[in-house]
């Protein structure tokens, strides 16, 4: 797979993925702007700024104006809001793709932010905090990296606090726009059945016209940490859901590649030693996972799981005797089982690869928080090249005492006997 980066007057940044094979197309605008950037009193702004690009633009007054016209071509069309970007996206058949690249520079740069839709969009988003509150299995995450970070951006609820959405303003929207959204702040990748010269003149077309400007930073993270730390979310559940995890590196690190070998070990998938100790030998919980996550500045490796309420000190004590193996060197890594990480997560990224709308993003993504592109080969070539030693290595390096912790979703009162837990 082979892609053509070009950059317009505007420094507004265009990738093309041409995927010959492909019928479809997935157009994507992705920002470099995320919840990270925002303060205590524009909390969740980026998120709602994502619902309200689809609530009408001048072009196209209303919601169902927009949707209408995607529906109508058979497209997909959606959003997504995250730490350090905000994307919107549609996927359509491929002769459509200047119809997307319409709608989506529309969106951008004509939105009308009605006060009345801005005013109704307000329940829908606080609905979703609503909805993510009732999921504990991907809350979590959440109560996990607000234990890292602290009242800071990075601590913060993607979607934001509820006050805080209450008291967002038309003029919020603008002035969070004037910030963030510069041509020189986006990457408009196109992946799917395309030519590259034709699609990168409709890029031009749509997108000359926006506006460069010297963009807001986000604030650097200070992290700190000399001992275990544990923070309970009480919620009345039927599982307690639990999430340890360490401090580990930022995106730009060559260590993230066997920090993510060792995440596939110990909780890849099925055959994954946490998976094996805690569901299959002990029945503790249903699911068990483990993942290494890269932001700018910063990184963790965590691993998640739904335990019996009955049984939560023993599933930590099964976690932190493994976490232990991890410091001290002794995880004991056959080629067997080196290998089966490797092929795991290529296979996954692989099969991602199939879709266009992945495609899309994989490109995008690296375009905005990375020092260079890697073709998916190049991401293949640096996972083939990890070594037992350097998962053992890394492991030694970021499984700490002093930086472990944990969070806890569900009904359990006695934090100083889990904290007295994380121990290795």
């Amino acid at each position: 797979m082979q892609y053509t980066r070009k950059v317009l007057s505007n420094g507004l940044r265009v990738i093309t993925v041409p995927m010959p094979s492909f019928e479809s197309a997935t157009v994507l605008v992705m920002a470099g702007a995320g919840s990270r950037y925002e303060t205590h009193k524009n909390s969740g702004i980026s998120h709602f700024l994502e619902h309200m690009a689809f609530k009408g633009t001048d072009k196209r007054p209303t919601a169902m104006d927009i949707s209408s016209l995607i529906d109508g071509m058979g497209g997909e069309f959606n959003a997504f809001t995250g730490k350090e970007t905000t994307g919107y996206y549609i996927k359509s058949a491929k002769d459509k793709v200047e119809t997307s690249l319409d709608v989506l520079s529309d969106m951008l740069l004509h939105s009308k932010f009605d006060p009345a839709e801005i005013e109704k969009e307000k329940g829908v988003i606080i609905e979703e905090i609503n909805l993510y509150e009732d999921m504990p299995a991907r809350k979590i995450g959440d109560i996990y990296e607000q234990l890292l970070y602290g009242d800071t951006p990075m601590g913060w609820d993607i979607a934001g606090n509820k006050e805080v959405i209450r008291s967002i303003t038309r003029e919020d929207f603008l002035s969070y726009l004037s910030e963030l959204y510069s041509a020189s702040n986006l990457a408009v990748v196109i992946a799917g059945g395309i030519d590259s010269d034709a699609t990168f003149a409709l890029v031009e077309k749509y997108f000359s016209s926006m506006r460069q400007f010297q963009t807001k930073a986000f604030e650097p993270l200070q992290e700190m940490q000399d001992k275990p730390a544990v923070l309970i979310k009480q919620k009345q559940t039927e599982q307690i859901h639990i999430a340890l995890g360490v401090r580990t590196v930022s995106i730009d690190s060559p260590k993230r590649y066997p920090l993510s070998v060792l995440s596939a070990i110990l909780g890849g998938g099925m055959s994954s030693r946490l998976f094996h100790e805690i569901r299959e030998k002990r029945g503790l919980a249903y699911y068990v996972r483990s993942t290494a996550d890269e932001f700018a500045d910063a990184g963790t490796f965590v691993s998640t799981a739904g335990i019996d309420p009955k049984r939560i000190v023993e599933a930590v004590e099964v976690m932190v005797t493994e976490y232990s193996k991890v410091s001290r060197g002794e995880l004991g890594i056959t080629d067997e089982e080196l290998a089966k990480a490797k092929e795991f997560l290529k296979g996954h990224l692989v099969l991602d690869l199939e879709d266009s709308r992945s495609v899309s993003g994989f490109y995008a993504h690296q375009e905005l928080l990375e020092e260079k592109i890697e073709n998916p080969d190049d991401v293949l070539s640096e996972i083939d090249k990890v070594t037992k030693e350097a998962v053992e290595s890394v492991g030694k390096e970021f499984f700490t005492e002093q930086t472990l912790n944990l969070a806890v979703i569900g009904k359990f009162e006695d934090g100083q006997k889990l904290e007295s837990l994380l121990k290795l």
